[in-house]
């Protein structure tokens, strides 16, 4: 599966099988996306960069650094320190992922202006 940010300055590409996608609606997944986070997830192995020149990469705490483009300002990657994978937003997928939302987490930290599903 290919995919890229707005502007193409990063392209990826992830080999199937990919983790259902979760939605973190914690602030700081909230604050980088806009709204909530939605991601999958590969080894490495099955990951590859086929474009970066736009990508650059954010601390975002002890636990993981995010992956950006400098210059359309999408946000892709959410790297956890120490862990042999990747999430990807799957947003940035070019097409149909046929992904579907498995899991919301930390939504005791969601925003006030939307609900999440009940379980």
């Amino acid at each position: 599966m290919k995919g890229s940010c707005l502007c193409g300055a990063v392209r990826f590409e992830a080999d199937p099988p990919l983790r259902d996608a979760i939605a973190c609606h914690c602030s700081q997944c909230r604050k980088t996306s806009g709204h909530f986070w939605v991601a999958t997830s590969v080894p490495h192995d099955r990951f590859r960069l086929t474009k970066d020149e736009g990508l650059r990469w954010f601390k975002s705490s002890d636990a993981a650094s995010r992956g950006f483009c400098d210059v359309c300002g999408s946000s892709l990657f959410w790297q956890p320190v120490g862990e042999d994978r990747i999430s990807i937003a799957t947003g940035a997928f070019d097409g149909a992922t046929g992904l579907q939302i498995s899991e919301h987490i930390y939504t005791e930290d969601k925003g006030d202006y939307y609900d999440t599903p009940k379980a």
